[in-house]
């Protein structure tokens, strides 16, 4: 038939394989017979007739049918379509059923990436890159729809596919902005809750559907299509708190942490689905850490990952919510509920890598687009997962946008970053000859270092009040040193090192820990070289390591003495702190996340003790300054760290006023010691306001309630002492009075 569409442009559009269809698909203004007319052209494979109407006219014209796919057109007047005046048409199809219906055209709609967004997402500088990829509900000239855009510079073509077309690739065909890289493509009509993907058509021809990695919910897996969702319509209510987060996440301010994993703190046991909803858990979780005087709760990563089993860590969805537990919306309740009752939520986040499922971000176009190409940079060695290429622009912009995203979306208070080790160092796990020098043939690796600088500048400079901390398990040093005097730039880091010493030397029977007593004094050499978090976290309960009480040595009453021991010592030690779920219960059983935790437990009152030790200990570390005052090494003083004979530590923890101090003395044996002299600054009253061996927290209720009165007596290189009780395997803590 009579046409002026190029011959060579008809299959790729009725194959859905064309890279800008709109050259061919939608309004064109064409000349006819000598005049100014208008061709528009509609892609409809299951329509036996389709007409052109334009209802402000009141006109309806019937296509031709140009090729027998179902490529149709008309040739009408101009006035049929005004961009500029907001003026379109509509397509009215009936298929082989004779059913009919009325749509816009998806190809009679302009582009929303603008110029100067192409550039800053090339440029790697488009921190808000979440709202322009992915899919966004839009209205253009009255008319509804949704708005997809993605990045995959290598791919021949890209349609949209979802629950609304069928599944069929060609049929919203996408185009591709050049040089950019980017695909984008209006929907006229699609509403919240469309499920969705690209097919992507790699070099070669083959062809791959893909999640986009900018969705903002997606089914609950296994099932792994994209779900259109709007993040825009949740009412918050937590302005007070944001106002005063600046205040509250300050470092001097007191920081106890409950890390949760929740599809396992508490479950469904009907039946029906396991797990709990947001909703459920915000108002379970808050009033459980009020009681327990947690001041943070620290999610295991929550963003979307198919894999139950890695916890969240081997992440697929970036800017997704994990859907087992609800909606997005749900979860912006679940933070806002936190925040309503002062408690903050930090999200673990996963740049680190990413695994290598085909919907996810692996060879996203046929090519290494976010991850290296050289598995010796791109390959993980102990998870099988691929590594970021932190040196390319897109890449950065992609993870560094979605930090900011959880913060602006979410109101998140911090992230903390897993895995920051195999980050900082090109050799992490990899023998000789399986990696790569940087340019300077060390073992840095430069581009994530920049990458991490870069990540950190912005979040504290767009949220400030906002925290990040570093899991970082080696030397490296100024992880929570500013960018500007030459550090990584975080909040706060993980202090990996005490964690270990502190637990090996736990683990070792009492009568032994003379031999190890440096294991606990060596902590205080570096601890105030960054702000560090004091972690017992998940990864101390797992893989083989038992629970934290199965690790304790001893008969069944020094178990938990050990255990009261240890928290103590934890709570009183420089450095914020963290415990995950179930130590606080003294859990027998080594962490299982198919399963709720041992909450019967609390039946016994050895159990309840542990709990109202914690309980106790996070309300006195909240209330005393000199406890929560952690990063200032004028903080601590040792009174004697050298009496690895009788393994006790004695120690003062100061304010930020010299004179408001408390006196720490932990005994690390299970033997009773009397009339201890122990050094103190001042005379007076000195008033035991902690004891771990307290008949309270199901121990032997020996100590030196209420208080003990200094003699001028010389001791510990002080003018005044006391001579105290110090219990078995115990922490007690003094303070003097008025």
């Amino acid at each position: 038939m009579r046409t002026q569409v190029d011959l060579g442009a008809i299959a790729p559009v009725v194959h859905g394989y064309h890279s800008n269809p709109f050259e061919v698909l939608g309004p064109h203004e064409i000349e006819d017979n000598g005049r100014r007319a208008l061709a528009v052209r509609a892609y409809l494979p299951e329509s036996q007739q389709v007409w052109l109407v334009d209802q402000q006219h009141g006109m309806s014209q019937p296509m031709r049918r140009i090729h027998p796919a179902g490529l149709f057109e008309a040739i009408c007047s101009p006035e049929v379509y005004n961009r500029q005046a907001g003026r379109t048409y509509q397509f009215c199809s009936v298929n082989q059923s004779g059913e009919q219906t009325t749509m816009h055209d998806p190809y009679s709609f302009p582009a929303l990436l603008t110029d100067y967004d192409l550039h800053l997402l090339g440029e790697g500088h488009h921190w808000e890159s979440y709202l322009r990829l992915g899919a966004h509900c839009r209205e253009i000239h009255g008319i509804p729809g949704v708005n997809f855009a993605v990045w995959a510079p290598n791919a021949e073509s890209i349609g949209v596919i979802g629950d609304f077309n069928g599944w069929d690739r060609r049929k919203h065909a996408m185009r591709k902005h050049v040089p950019s890289g980017i695909w984008e493509l209006f929907i006229p009509e699609l509403k919240l809750g469309a499920q969705y993907k690209f097919s992507v058509k790699l070099p070669g021809g083959a062809v791959v559907e893909k999640c986009d990695p900018y969705a903002f919910a997606a089914e609950v897996p296994p099932r792994t299509a994209n779900i259109v969702a709007d993040l825009e319509a949740y009412q918050w209510n937590d302005q007070q708190w944001l106002s005063e987060r600046p205040a509250r996440n300050a470092l001097t301010a007191p920081m106890s942490i409950y890390e949760v994993h929740l599809g396992s703190w508490q479950r469904n046991n009907d039946g029906g689905c396991p797990w709990l909803n947001y909703r459920d858990l915000a108002h379970r979780l808050v009033a459980y850490c009020e009681k327990m005087g947690y001041t943070h709760i620290e999610l295991m990563p929550v963003s979307e990952h198919p894999f139950t089993g890695s916890w969240g860590y081997q992440t697929v969805g970036y800017f997704a919510v994990t859907s087992r537990y609800g909606s997005p919306e749900d979860f912006q309740y679940f933070v806002d509920h936190c925040h309503q009752h002062n408690i903050g939520v930090l999200i673990d986040w996963v740049p680190a890598h990413f695994p290598k499922d085909s919907h996810g971000l692996d060879y996203f176009d046929g090519t290494a687009l976010y991850e290296h190409a050289d598995p010796k940079q791109g390959e993980h060695p102990d998870w099988g997962t691929k590594i970021f290429n932190y040196g390319r622009n897109e890449v950065r912009n992609f993870l560094i946008s979605n930090a900011l995203f959880w913060l602006d979306k979410y109101h998140i208070d911090g992230l903390r970053v897993d895995a920051v080790a195999s980050m900082l160092y090109l050799d992490y796990s990899r023998e000789e000859g399986e990696w790569i020098p940087n340019q300077f043939g060390g073992r840095e690796n430069l581009e994530a270092i920049s990458f991490l600088k870069e990540f950190n500048e912005q979040v504290h400079l767009q949220y400030p009040g906002v925290l990040t901390v570093a899991e970082e398990s080696t030397a490296w040093g100024g992880v929570s040193r500013p960018t500007y005097l030459g550090g990584l730039g975080f909040s706060m880091k993980w202090n990996m090192g005490w964690m270990n010493d502190t637990l090996r030397y736990m683990r070792h029977e009492s009568i032994h820990r003379g031999y190890h007593h440096d294991e606990l004094t060596f902590s205080l050499i570096y601890a105030f070289t960054e702000n560090f978090v004091l972690p017992f976290s998940h990864d101390e309960v797992v893989h083989g390591k038992g629970s934290m009480l199965d690790q304790m040595p001893g008969d069944l009453w020094q178990r938990f003495a050990n255990l009261r021991l240890l928290y103590a010592y934890q709570w009183t030690h420089p450095g914020k702190k963290l415990t995950f779920m179930g130590a606080e219960i003294a859990q027998w059983n080594e962490w299982n996340y198919e399963a709720d935790l041992q909450w019967d437990l609390l039946q016994w009152e050895s159990h309840q003790g542990i709990q109202r030790l914690v309980a106790d200990l996070n309300h006195l570390y909240r209330r005393e300054p000199a406890l929560h005052q952690d990063f200032e090494h004028t903080g601590f003083e040792w009174v004697d760290c050298h009496n690895h004979n009788d393994s006790v530590l004695v120690f003062l923890r100061r304010g930020a006023n010299p004179a408001d101090f408390v006196l720490v003395a932990c005994n690390f044996t299970p033997v009773v010691r009397t009339n201890y002299r122990i050094g103190v600054p001042n005379g007076g009253f000195y008033a035991e306001i902690f004891n771990s061996d307290s008949q309270h927290y199901a121990g032997s209720n020996v100590g030196n309630f209420p208080g003990l009165l200094a003699e001028e007596s010389e001791s510990h290189g002080r003018p005044y002492s006391v001579l105290m009780t110090l219990p078995p395997l115990s922490v007690v803590v003094f303070k003097p009075q008025q």
